[in-house]
Parts: C-alpha cells; structure tokens; sequence
C-alpha cells in the first residue's frame, strides 16, 4: 500500500546535498528547499534509506521521514497546511490526495 511520506533532509556539505537531492528526487516530488512529498510503499522506503545511508554522514546529516497516511485515506490533505504561499507546486496537483 502506497502512503505520502515527507522527506525532509539537512546535509552539511554541498556535495552530498546534491546526491541527497538527486536520490530523493528520483523518489517525490520536490515541495521546498531540501523537502519532499513522496508515494513510497514500505519497500520503496526501505530502498531509499538505504541509498541515502550510503551517501550522508552519519554524524553531522539529518533525514526525516514523515508518514502522512495512506494514499486512499486522503490523510495528508488534512494534515499539511501552510500560510504564505500554496504549499504544493502546481506540478503536485496530479498527485491523489
């Protein structure tokens, strides 16, 4: 079962950062700087931990994995707002929330 999953990522060096970016882009679909909405099933996420454990450091790296509910219970409609701008792209808009 697929669920929306926010990724969220700080990288202290700009190389790496560019190969988190790269991954998880590869994953989701990109919201902010250094943040993602992702469609991931438990095994995709399994995989993307793990390709992003090969690339940051373990000591000085964060990324953070927010599950948001299953695609079907629309629960991350309700649980993500903002204020300012539309917080999802328009190219978000395809994505079933």
């Amino acid at each position: 079962m697929r669920r929306h999953v926010l990724v969220s990522y700080d990288i202290s060096d700009p190389k790496r950062w560019r190969q988190v970016y790269k991954i998880v882009r590869g994953h989701g679909k990109h919201v902010q700087y250094s943040v993602f909405l992702c469609q991931l099933t438990e095994m995709d996420e399994v995989i993307l931990k793990e390709l992003l454990r090969d690339v940051i450091h373990q000591s000085t790296d964060q990324v953070i994995f927010v599950r948001l509910g299953t695609i079907k219970s629309k629960a991350a409609e309700r649980n993500i707002s903002s204020i300012g701008r539309e917080l999802v792209p328009l190219e978000l808009k395809d994505l079933v929330f």
